[in-house]
């Protein structure tokens, strides 16, 4: 049910050599590239002493502002020196990102002692940490939807917290590893993850030594990977200040009206990847299949398909600014519920890539009064999210924790999706950012 995913490893320049990046309102909003001014650049204090810089005046400014915004909640000054050296290191280091490499970033084996304690032994909570990311893209930046994506973690060994046998849909192979959920902040020029929800295999949460052991917390239960996904959103959605935005994810493979209903329950707006079996009922009496009981997503689509439409979107997946057109169409649909239960009116969105070939992507959504053409570019946003994980996130270190904890997993995911995006808000001369107030008390 996960998305596709890179497994393989990918080296990222640090700064200075940034990669270039791609209404706080409630409602949908179309990507879109708008013309406006870099703000004039103020001076930023020097690194801490002992600290190395990331040589790049618009990297220095956007690290001082996160850092300010995400560290503040520190009771100790050693704890936010510590939580600014990771960070730098994150962004510094070379090779893996490990503690022992961005500890050679300060010192020896006394600096990789007191930056293990601070990620795996500390007691501080990364949730506002998290909450506190959220809440700086939504000042600086204008991210149009939350993308959910999955991220295999390859082990080696067996004694990470949630290590196990999973499935890779994109290699069609079972790995040993870790799988995590993410939730991104995504526009058309830039994608941030700020909520990450580690995946507990049934061993990991039955059994007692290996809970202990990883010091799982004592509310972390049996779920699904399509409820791991779902409840990653959901933890968003209850945070403060924190605009809602539509929900992108994959639930092909899963049960899938359990998901639907959790989001809508949320009050969140859903779009929905799903399979070609997903049986649906037409709502359109004008259409065939409309009375027919509920019908394959493909078979409603494929009998649709004098009604394509061409739809313009900008591919910058690839690095640039590429036009490209589909095809696609849209159907209003019921999505069937359970006995007494009302049918939930959606949209049933269709996607070809080539009009002589296949059907290529099934969305289902419930923003029912949006265009297709709108909706189908708004999930356009994956492509941003992988193309960011690929050339960013994996370099920020998002994949390198070597710990076995379920806290250190945690704090150190949060803090490597900080460095990501101090590497993608200053890029490209930082067009992607625009310096905000901080809030007030």
């Amino acid at each position: 049910m996960s998305t596709p995913v890179a497994i393989s490893k990918t080296t990222v320049p640090h700064p200075p050599g940034l990669l270039p990046p791609g209404a706080r309102s409630g409602g949908i909003s179309a990507p879109r590239h708008t013309e406006r001014a870099v703000p004039a650049r103020t001076a930023t204090a020097p690194a801490a002493a002992g600290s190395p810089g990331l040589g790049d005046a618009v990297a220095d400014e956007v690290f001082g502002e996160l850092s300010a915004a995400l560290f503040t909640g520190f009771p100790r000054r050693d704890q936010k020196l510590k939580a600014e050296q990771y960070l730098r290191g994150l962004l510094t280091a070379q090779g893996r990102k490990s503690i022992r490499n961005i500890a050679a970033q300060y010192g020896g084996p006394a600096a990789e002692q007191s930056l293990h304690h601070f990620i795996s032994s500390s007691t501080w909570d990364w949730r506002p940490m998290r909450a506190a990311l959220a809440g700086f893209l939504e000042r600086s930046s204008c991210p149009q939807a939350w993308v959910v994506r999955s991220m295999p973690i390859p082990k080696a060994g067996e004694h990470s917290v949630g290590v196990d046998r999973s499935f890779d849909p994109e290699r069609g192979q079972v790995f040993r590893g870790q799988q995590a959920f993410g939730v991104w902040f995504a526009a058309e020029d830039l994608s941030v993850p700020v909520n990450w929800r580690l995946f507990l295999p049934d061993p990991w949460v039955k059994d007692r030594t290996r809970r202990d052991r990883a010091e799982v917390p004592a509310g972390a239960g049996e779920e699904t990977l399509e409820e791991c996904a779902v409840a990653s959103a959901l933890e968003v959605a209850r945070w403060k200040d924190v605009t809602r935005k539509p929900v992108l994810l994959d639930i092909r493979g899963g049960a899938g009206r359990g998901a639907l209903n959790r989001l809508a329950s949320a009050g969140l707006p859903v779009v929905a990847r799903i399979g070609a079996t997903c049986r649906l009922m037409v709502a359109d009496r004008a259409l065939p299949g409309f009375g027919a009981g509920p019908l394959p997503a493909q078979q409603i689509l494929e009998s649709l398909k004098a009604l394509r439409r061409p739809v313009s979107w900008l591919d910058i997946a690839c690095g640039g600014r590429t036009s490209r057109t589909s095809l696609a169409t849209a159907v209003r649909v019921a999505l069937p519920g359970a006995v007494g239960e009302r049918p939930r009116a959606m949209l049933l969105v269709g996607e070809w890539d080539d009009p002589r070939r296949p059907l290529t992507r099934i969305w289902l959504t419930d923003l029912t009064g949006v265009p297709v053409g709108q909706v189908l570019r708004l999930t356009k946003l994956t492509r941003r999210v992988e193309r960011d994980f690929t050339h960013v996130g994996e370099g920020a270190g998002l994949r390198d924790f070597v710990g076995r904890s379920f806290r250190g997993w945690n704090r150190h995911i949060t803090l490597a999706s900080a460095a990501h995006a101090v590497t993608v808000l200053a890029g490209n001369g930082g067009e992607a950012y625009r310096p905000a107030a901080r809030p007030t008390g």
